[in-house]
């Protein structure tokens, strides 16, 4: 399945959220990306937005991530990797690690700024709807589930426009419902399911979330 953008991806799974108008949700975007898709459904539910980030942290010679730190602090490690491969990893580099987990985390407090913390308020015995543009693994939902555990949330809604097999596997096992227009075999990358891919930048996407409410009325 092909989407013109991701504006129009997110007013397709508006739709199939629209029971949940009116009523306590919250919009959790993984990226800049998701969060012009989540902000179609902010607009369609009258909820609240709010962004969590993720930054890999990778081994020298390593394709994928040992670990992801969440810029709210939490810490997950891949689930693609045993706990033996972990332990070995983490014995063998654990000076290196460290070193990447500071680094990552002061990338994130640049880049978001007081201006991106997530109020816990807003969360809290709330149905969350984590979005993302795209899934070719469940590394990222993973975190943001890591992370909303800290949080005593009322329900955990995964909504996505495109995921691979593994991704919606992994969707399954962690959210209470899931919202996914297609489901991909071979998933390619995100960028090439949308034939147009203009996508903000951090300060860009902090904007577009702030003018959530003034845009309730559009929808």
């Amino acid at each position: 399945m092909y989407f013109r953008n991701r504006a129009e991806a997110g007013r397709l799974l508006a739709k199939k959220l629209i029971k949940y108008k009116g009523q306590p949700v919250t919009i959790m975007a993984l990226s800049p990306g998701a969060v012009i898709v989540g902000a179609q459904i902010a607009m369609h539910l009258h909820a609240s937005m709010a962004m969590l980030l993720t930054e890999g942290v990778y081994l020298p010679g390593e394709f994928d991530a040992l670990a992801g730190l969440s810029s709210e602090g939490t810490y997950t490690y891949n689930n693609m990797l045993t706990a033996g491969q972990i332990e070995e990893m983490v014995g063998e580099y654990n000076q290196y690690i460290e070193q990447q987990r500071i680094e990552k985390r002061h990338r994130l407090n640049l880049l978001l700024g007081r201006n991106g913390e997530i109020n816990r308020d807003t969360l809290r015995r709330h149905a969350v709807v984590v979005v993302s543009d795209g899934l070719p693994n469940g590394f990222s939902i993973d975190v943001a589930s890591d992370f909303l555990d800290t949080i005593a949330i009322g329900k955990l809604i995964i909504a996505c426009p495109i995921a691979s097999v593994p991704s919606v596997d992994r969707m399954h096992l962690l959210a209470d419902e899931i919202c996914c227009l297609s489901v991909i075999d071979n998933y390619i990358e995100t960028n090439h399911y949308y034939d147009e891919n203009t996508i903000p930048d951090i300060s860009g996407a902090l904007k577009v979330m702030n003018n959530i409410v003034q845009n309730w009325h559009k929808s």
